[in-house]
């Protein structure tokens, strides 16, 4: 496995970490961001937008693409902090470690940890937030990773059960002003949801929910995306209880797992860990429940 220096799209200073089957690329020019992920000479999983690339130094929030960090509930004030400043880059061992600058007004600093399976299409990612201010802070740590164009976007609902058998709800199904269940890009089954990105789309459609076990998955082009992330059941979440959300407009589609709402005090770091995972030569032979198991499971 190899962690070294290397340039991207006009930043000079990125760090590609690989193992001869997947690479990523972090940036140290901005972010952190992981802004590139894909199998060894193959696609991008990740949406790049061209007109952001190798610039630095703005005042306002740029998207780019790629992995981020934010915290939630979305704020414009303390969400959309700019992080469009240098990142602090150091390897110990077999992971990269990228610490962001304190954002202001918030003051709070991010930081990435990559461990790289050495042997396989796995990535620990580890995204941590701390507050560097003088009182406590309320937030979530909420973590965006913003997916190519044209795939499809795959999550899946706790374990189901019948009726009169399991009475107690299992979960909430959390929409927004904009979304609409009527649109052609969602595909509802029993036990899971998809959503296609679709760059003729007019109109973004986004949904929630909250599973113990929150997974999301990405197929593009006959290959797989998996990001999972372990809940707590007993914690809060923001967003009436979600912690995973799916996103999309005609440009992209996010896979995005938000942690548990909690009050930080000065200086404390929280810890959100996402598990990735890529596959080859994947296909749906049918949008259902019985077609899914065959490509997930």
């Amino acid at each position: 496995m190899t962690i070294e220096p290397t340039g991207y799209k006009g930043w000079p200073n990125c760090w590609k970490v690989a193992n001869g089957s997947i690479e990523l690329i972090v940036t140290a020019d901005v972010g952190p961001r992981v802004i590139h992920l894909g199998f060894a000479g193959g696609q991008n999983f990740f949406k790049n937008y061209p007109e952001q690339m190798g610039r630095s130094g703005e005042a306002e929030w740029m998207i780019r693409g790629g992995s981020r960090i934010w915290i939630g509930p979305e704020d414009v004030r303390a969400t959309y902090a700019a992080d469009n400043s240098p990142v602090e880059i150091a390897v110990e061992g077999n992971a990269l470690i990228a610490t962001a600058p304190v954002e202001e007004p918030v003051r709070l600093q991010k930081q990435m940890i990559v461990r790289m399976d050495p042997g396989a299409a796995r990535v620990e990612m580890i995204h941590r937030i701390r507050n560097a201010g003088l009182l406590p802070v309320e937030f979530a740590p909420w973590i965006l990773t913003v997916m190519a164009p044209g795939g499809v976007g795959i999550t899946g609902f706790p374990p189901r059960g019948t009726h009169p058998e399991v009475l107690p709800p299992t979960h909430p199904l959390v929409m927004w002003a904009f979304t609409d269940l009527s649109d052609p890009r969602w595909v509802f089954m029993k036990k899971y949801l998809a959503l296609k990105q679709d760059p003729a789309a007019r109109s973004p459609q986004k949904i929630g929910l909250f599973n113990p076990r929150t997974w999301g998955a990405y197929l593009l082009h006959g290959e797989l995306f998996v990001k999972r992330y372990e809940a707590n059941p007993d914690a809060p979440y923001p967003d009436f209880g979600c912690s995973f959300e799916m996103f999309t407009n005609a440009d992209m589609l996010e896979l995005e797992t938000m942690g548990p709402l909690g009050r930080v005090a000065p200086g404390e770091w929280v810890e959100h860990v996402e598990r990735w995972e890529l596959r080859r030569g994947v296909s749906v032979a049918s949008w259902t429940d019985e077609g899914l198991d065959r490509t997930l499971l």
